[in-house]
């Protein structure tokens, strides 16, 4: 009898210790699983659709060297990524203009790049180069021929973007167009700019030169071509910058802020010019 007693002792206690381990071994599981979740962090923006080349880059770079951060990007138009980061929805705003004085009052805009807005033709169109004036003038409707620029007689076709774009907001201020347009079409996004002006003799457009490709011309501005030296020196007078747009008071969680830092260092100045754009001086 005591030696039945003694072996249930005995394989109590085994079955005790085992259970000990596997719940030791299962807590261990759930610490590093937890550790790991804790380490993985998201780093929303949300904004201009001229900047995807740039934070595409940038993004992709940052999260090769930072494994456990995601930066996501959410193209819906400078105005959108500014209202979005104001009301909280994302961490970082991507603006390709210039923060208006009453987006001031609550937000930062720290410029990470600059960006030459092209102009851009048909490659069947003979003009090469306009002045400013002419620019703004054909989209007033004051010059409504090639004719009158050099070119064929035929109608000017403007295509432009919709009224929440940096790009337009950046190319009417240039210029002093603003509210004064007489578009045939307004898309929304760069890439549906070129892709009209590409099938149109007659249209003209304007797009971030980063996103300029061979099926259009980007002609020069008062015998100045947009290229990184000219739009850098300011010689390319068709230009705007890519601002990354944060509240003011408000920390940025540490992932968002190492993105941040990384984006506004001179490491970012390679990936920014591979992206199309140029590289503030720092």
């Amino acid at each position: 009898m005591k030696k039945v007693i003694s072996f249930a002792v005995a394989f109590a206690m085994l079955v005790g210790a085992l259970t000990g381990c596997g719940a030791e071994t299962s807590s261990g599981e759930n610490s590093t699983s937890s550790k790991k979740a804790e380490s993985s962090q998201t780093v929303s923006t949300d904004g201009s659709t001229s900047m995807e080349k740039v934070i595409g880059f940038l993004s992709e770079a940052y999260m090769d060297e930072n494994e456990d951060t995601k930066v996501t990007y959410n193209p819906t138009g400078s105005s959108s990524g500014i209202e979005a980061v104001s009301a909280g929805r994302c961490d970082i705003g991507l603006a390709s203009r210039d923060l208006k004085d009453e987006e001031k009052t609550d937000l930062t805009g720290t410029v990470i790049a600059i960006d030459g807005i092209g102009i851009i033709i048909n490659p069947e169109n003979t003009v090469s180069d306009l002045s400013v004036e002419q620019v703004g003038k054909i989209y007033t409707g004051e010059i409504d021929n090639w004719k009158d620029v050099g070119g064929k007689d035929a109608p000017i076709v403007c295509i432009g973007r919709e009224a929440a774009s940096g790009t337009r907001d950046g190319f009417e201020e240039v210029t002093g167009t603003k509210d004064n347009c007489k578009y045939s079409q307004e898309l929304t996004s760069t890439g549906d700019v070129v892709q009209t002006v590409s099938g149109n003799p007659n249209a003209i457009g304007y797009a971030s030169v980063a996103a300029v490709n061979d099926s259009v011309k980007a002609i020069s501005i008062e015998g100045v071509a947009p290229t990184t030296d000219t739009i850098q020196s300011g010689e390319y007078k068709i230009q705007r910058n890519f601002v990354f747009v944060t509240r003011k008071d408000e920390t940025l969680s540490k992932a968002a802020q190492g993105f941040f830092d990384f984006a506004t260092s001179e490491k970012a100045n390679d990936l920014i010019t591979k992206a199309g754009a140029v590289p503030v001086k720092r």
